[in-house]
């Protein structure tokens, strides 16, 4: 497990490949500053290395351009996909000062934001496909969040029948990253991230 800590945030992550293989397709990377988080997964077409040849594109990106919008940073990841296999990716940006929460996701990468306050799920659906390189229609969303939502963003490796209950009864981070280690059989590359929005 990778923790990030943080007084605004709370995240815990898990990334494993495939059964027989020494790469995962999966990628992910996060970016951290005083005024803002970013988190991006993305899941490479295939497995192994030129799976994982497609996902990298994202922290290759994300370091050197986090400032720019979330539109930007996803023209950006398919820009670079020209000649790969591809990949689903999603985004979200954490702005700690207006406490907004925004989201774009093309392909099957899944997220969730659980309200506990009012026992509330968003579940942004995302636009079908993948990032080829092809010109590619984003349909970025934004959120409002207070203190204690809490999140959850996954590959296609993790299957989860009933996320809402899961966030109901974990309720932290951490407790929520135990129990869908509980549940899960890794078959494939998987890659969750969970995590509390503080303050």
């Amino acid at each position: 497990m990778e923790k990030i800590r943080h007084q605004y945030i709370d995240a815990c992550i898990f990334n494993e490949a495939k059964k027989g293989n020494f790469e995962s397709g999966d990628s992910y990377h996060t970016v951290l500053t005083d005024d803002y988080f970013i988190c991006s997964v993305a899941d490479g077409l295939g497995s192994g290395p030129v799976a994982r040849e497609s996902s990298q594109v994202i922290p290759q990106i994300l370091r050197e351009h986090h400032h720019e919008s979330i539109d930007s940073l996803m023209n950006r990841f398919n820009g670079l996909m020209v000649q790969k296999r591809g990949a689903a990716v999603a985004i979200f940006k954490v702005d700690f000062r207006s406490k907004t929460l925004e989201y774009s996701c093309v392909g099957n990468i899944r997220f969730y934001l659980y309200r506990k306050a009012s026992d509330e799920m968003i579940y942004p659906l995302p636009v079908m496909g993948y990032l080829s390189g092809r010109p590619q229609k984003l349909h970025t969303q934004l959120y409002t969040y207070v203190e204690d939502d809490l999140f959850l963003i996954h590959s296609d490796g993790v299957e989860l029948r009933n996320p809402k209950a899961l966030m109901r009864r974990s309720g932290v981070p951490e407790q929520l990253y135990y129990d869908i280690l509980t549940t899960i059989q890794t078959g494939d590359d998987a890659t969750f991230i969970t995590g509390s929005l503080l303050k």
